[in-house]
């Protein structure tokens, strides 16, 4: 049976090793913004929290979640996520993820994500609100 658990901040080191390769994949997907290592920094410095999905000793997941505060709304930011059996754990995942969000007075939970993801949570109440761009950085007064 699928378990959900937010990893106390003082045990996340001992969990990290069951969880990199799956946060590693993720960070591949960030196209050279993140590496692994700097999502651990990013949990143990920041304010970051994990996640973790597990049957038993079987860790099948990893979520990586923080806090957006804007001027208006607070959002509470899916920030990675990787693993296996996706489809088994997913649905508590978003479940508990959507009560934290409610009990920390959280608007809503949002993601940035590959466009695979809108698949994902089609059933899940999803909205699409933007996509993000990628343009190259150039030297001033190139295209004049």
């Amino acid at each position: 049976m699928i378990q959900i658990s937010l990893v106390p901040p003082t045990m996340v080191n001992q969990i990290w090793p069951q969880v990199e390769k799956y946060l590693e994949g993720a960070a591949d997907y960030t196209h050279g913004r993140y590496q692994v290592d700097d999502i651990l920094t990013a949990i143990t410095d920041y304010e970051h929290l994990l996640w973790i999905a597990f049957d038993g000793a079987n860790i099948k997941g990893a979520v990586v979640t923080n806090y957006i505060n804007y001027p208006r709304r607070k959002f509470l930011c899916m920030t990675f996520c990787g693993g296996v059996d996706l489809d088994e754990w997913k649905t508590p995942m978003l479940r508990m993820l959507q009560a934290w969000a409610f009990d920390s007075k959280c608007d809503g939970i949002e993601a940035t994500a590959r466009l695979g993801w809108a698949k994902i949570f089609k059933t899940d109440g999803h909205k699409p609100l933007w996509q993000t761009f990628e343009l190259p950085a150039a030297e001033a007064g190139l295209g004049e």
